[in-house]
């Protein structure tokens, strides 16, 4: 009985010593990222992306504000499902867009202060921290 508590309070002791492996290790919590390009169009409506705790994403759309999981072990990426507040504005054609894109991409990639998102067809995602 004393082996079976040890090696339970051992398991979940180290649960928290793994290190994370998702993209929210190679960010922190404070860090926003502001979309520029989608699909190798500029973007300057504002858009963001933050990364508020492991496992998850979060961010704001021209009209909305979103969130979705993401596990996905680097360099992979998946934000599923994506939620949102449901105000209406005029860019919200883009918002969409940029909802859709997300969805879609598969592979993530940090580089100083940018952060590239893409998948297999061709789609990309470019943001910068400001």
């Amino acid at each position: 009985m004393k082996i079976a508590l040890l090696s339970l309070t051992l398991a979940f002791a180290l649960s928290f010593c793994q290190k994370d492996e998702t993209i929210t290790g190679l960010t922190t919590d404070a860090e926003i990222w502001h979309l520029t390009q989608m699909n190798g169009t500029e973007i300057t409506a504002p858009i963001t992306l933050n990364f508020p705790e492991k496992g998850k994403i979060a961010g704001a759309g021209p009209c909305n504000r979103y969130f979705a999981e993401q596990t996905a072990p680097l360099p992979w990426f998946e934000a599923k499902p994506i939620g949102a507040t449901r105000m209406a504005c005029p860019d919200l054609k883009l918002e969409g867009e940029y909802f859709k894109a997300l969805a879609s991409m598969t592979l993530i990639e940090r580089k100083g202060d940018t952060l590239l998102l893409n998948n297999e067809d061709g789609g990309r995602l470019e943001y910068r921290l400001k």
